[in-house]
């Protein structure tokens, strides 16, 4: 059973940064892509930002680009969110996905992140 495990989330500032975690715990599990995704209250959940897990390619939604930074960790499993001069707009729960070769698609239970103006 492959389960995703996110941690980081949390309160900040306006202008502050977090930096989210996203383990996969099957270490023989082969995803082709990890990425975040969030959903505010009352929005339906949008893409924030994807990363290829063979070559590191990344792809970030326009409302985060120059602020949010996906990485990845293959030796830990782990992907990572770097978040940067957040503002009150990006409060939402933040949830990581994992994407199988055969296109089935896994998710983490979700992390709370608000930011106070």
């Amino acid at each position: 059973q492959v389960q995703l495990v996110e941690s980081g989330g949390g309160l900040v500032q306006a202008g502050g940064s977090l930096r989210l975690s996203c383990a996969v715990s099957e270490r023989t599990f082969r995803m082709s892509t990890m990425g975040w995704f969030r959903q505010a209250p009352g929005k339906d959940r949008e893409f924030v930002a994807r990363i290829f897990w063979s070559g590191g390619g990344t792809i970030y939604a326009d409302s985060v680009k120059g602020r949010f930074t996906i990485s990845r960790d293959p030796a830990k499993n782990t992907v990572y969110l770097q978040m940067i001069s957040l503002r009150p707009e990006d409060t939402a729960v933040y949830s990581c996905a994992a994407d199988s070769y055969s296109g089935t698609r896994y998710w983490g239970q979700g992390t709370q992140v608000t930011v106070s103006s």
